[in-house]
């Protein structure tokens, strides 16, 4: 038997603020949820970092530190999932990503925690022969969390192969909960509605005014998620993601399209508009899950002002598109900006030869 997401009721009340603006009263309680994450992840300056630059005060928001097999932000996101799988009656959680699946990981750790069977579906979208990227790094951890999995070459629907593969898994007597690529539909959404509430309860609490929120977007759930978070609270703080994968026009869509979708969830919410939706997709390089010169720059100039591990497929892309857009005086001395940190340092292990350290032990 399959199963899918099934929209919840919402309970969402709706008054008017002093100065006569539309506010919302949110309560998440209302769809089911398992606790996974170390809630609430810090929120803390790169003092270094941003001296290093010499423009705008850099701070980061460390969802890498969630806590559930090395960290990352589809924990936030497999609360609601996982949640909604158990309500279904699943014993089989099925997703798909690419090799070094950071989400892949992170649901074989969810799936054990609940004594759930975890099958993936692993997509080779670099076309890499490395063995350390085919089986170290969030390979490795896949089969230590327990998960079986299934690999493909690039360029096929993965959409479709998930479905398929699925639909095998049913046929041999499992109850399978499909869950899609990087948990991005609107359930998943749910985690960074709830970031957002988070991080402007952190805010609040800093007394600090910010200026940007900037962060690295793929399969658009957590920038969908957090756009529509802000957008219930009437946060004016502007969100930019910055693209892992494809150009902007269609990273833009596919935001826009899961914000609009997970707003739906609530019983009355504010109206999105395209302009609440901006990606930057400069600095993807060659491809997906491909390091670009200046995504190894940013990793290690992170490492080392700050002691802190990017990802060479997610946040070392945005973190190298913050430190070039602060470069060229986008964002400017006197501002302030969060960065949120995605997770995926599991990663690295799988990208050893991207680096061009000396290993000789030659003095």
């Amino acid at each position: 038997m399959l199963m899918s997401f099934d929209t919840y009721s919402y309970r969402l009340a709706k008054r008017k603020s002093s100065g006569g603006q539309e506010t919302y009263q949110l309560d998440l309680t209302a769809f089911p949820r398992v606790r996974l994450a170390h809630l609430p992840t810090p929120l803390e300056p790169l003092t270094r970092l941003s001296k290093e630059l010499g423009g705008p005060e850099i701070w980061i928001k460390r969802d890498d530190c969630t806590g559930l097999s090395s960290g990352g932000n589809k924990t936030r996101k497999l609360e609601f999932l996982i949640a909604s799988a158990l309500a279904e009656g699943a014993d089989t959680v099925m997703t798909q990503g690419a090799t070094q699946s950071n989400h892949a990981r992170q649901t074989a750790a969810a799936a054990a925690r609940f004594g759930l069977r975890c099958h993936l579906l692993l997509e080779n979208r670099t076309g890499s022969n490395d063995p350390l990227y085919l089986s170290n790094g969030n390979v490795l951890l896949d089969s230590l969390h327990g998960a079986t999995y299934e690999r493909r070459p690039s360029g096929l629907d993965m959409h479709q192969e998930l479905e398929a593969a699925a639909i095998k898994q049913a046929q041999d007597g499992h109850k399978v909960y499909v869950i899609p690529g990087g948990g991005s539909n609107p359930i998943g959404a749910l985690g960074y509605v709830n970031c957002a509430f988070e991080l402007m309860a952190q805010i609040n609490e800093l007394g600090q005014r910010f200026d940007h929120f900037v962060h690295a977007t793929g399969s658009a759930g957590t920038q969908a998620g957090i756009v529509a978070g802000m957008k219930l609270v009437n946060s004016p703080l502007p969100v930019l993601g910055i693209g892992v994968r494809v150009p902007r026009a269609k990273q833009e869509a596919s935001v826009f399209a899961l914000a609009e979708k997970t707003l739906k969830l609530f019983s009355k919410s504010p109206v999105l508009a395209s302009e609440d939706i901006v990606a930057n997709c400069d600095y993807i390089g060659e491809g997906y899950g491909i390091p670009a010169a200046s995504t190894i720059e940013a990793i290690k100039m992170l490492a080392e002002l700050e002691g802190i591990l990017l990802d060479p497929v997610y946040s070392g892309k945005g973190m190298a598109g913050l430190i070039d857009l602060v470069r060229k005086g986008q964002f400017k001395k006197g501002e302030r900006i969060i960065f949120l940190h995605t997770g995926g340092s599991a990663a690295l292990f799988g990208y050893e030869n991207s680096f061009d350290y000396n290993r000789s032990d030659a003095a």
